[in-house]
């Protein structure tokens, strides 16, 4: 992290922003205010270079055109790369999964290939994935349940290099056969959770906050959270 001010960097919000993900990076901003950092978000468009130098990342999800425009841009311009090589923490939403996997194909049944940060690939499922998500995490350091609303089509198949962020308790999650959820390799963590996910699950968020800081962080006290938890936790009872 620089001296000053933690960055957080929101990647491709004009076509990898459906969804509402952008969100995340706006609670990864205030929380760490609330512990007296500065935090700015950096938003890097189609129009900007992928900078390298940032202390988190934050990708959203998309439709299938949108996720082909994000490739190829992140393909041209590979700095979060260079970035998660470096160590640095990123978070990948749903269809940002895919575009950073091996490849992926699309509902007209057309293979795409992905960024490769991901040893995993996505195909279409028969039926769509909508509704509550839950699921135990299986990612060192997280203790409390994960939760989110999945809307998506692609069933994710890990490979050996990556590993699920967790294990489905109720909902669909990547549409294997072992019922996990998610993906996480090296310091970049996918799941098909929005909500958004970090406004769900702080836990995550400081987890991420953490990584990006390398300090380790007290829990906040914020009794409307945990009463969204509650509520969320329980609609998928």
């Amino acid at each position: 992290m620089s001296e000053s001010t933690l960055r957080i960097g929101l990647v491709l919000p004009d076509v990898m922003g459906t969804y509402g993900d952008g969100g995340n990076a706006l609670v990864l901003r205030q929380r760490a205010r609330m512990r007296g950092l500065d935090a700015q978000i950096v938003e890097i468009t189609l129009d900007d270079a992928v900078p390298d130098s940032l202390d988190v990342y934050t990708l959203g999800g998309a439709e299938d055109f949108a996720q082909r425009l994000a490739t190829r841009h992140l393909t041209k311009h590979p700095g979060m790369q260079r970035a998660a090589a470096a160590g640095r923490p990123i978070l990948a939403i749903c269809a940002a999964i895919q575009v950073l996997g091996h490849w992926y194909q699309t509902a007209a049944g057309e293979k795409v290939d992905g960024v490769g940060l991901f040893d995993c690939t996505t195909s279409p499922m028969a039926e769509r994935a909508i509704g509550e998500l839950v699921t135990q995490p299986l990612l060192d350091g997280l203790t409390q349940p994960l939760s989110g609303f999945e809307n998506h089509r692609g069933a994710t198949s890990l490979g050996s290099e990556a590993r699920p962020l967790g294990k489905v308790r109720h909902g669909t999650g990547n549409g294997s056969r072992d019922r996990v959820e998610g993906v996480v390799q090296g310091s970049v963590v996918g799941t098909y959770m929005h909500g958004p996910l970090l406004a769900r699950n702080p836990e995550l968020a400081d987890y991420l906050l953490a990584q990006a800081t390398g300090t380790a962080l007290a829990p906040l006290d914020l009794p409307e959270v945990d009463r969204l938890r509650r509520e969320r936790l329980a609609a998928a009872r």
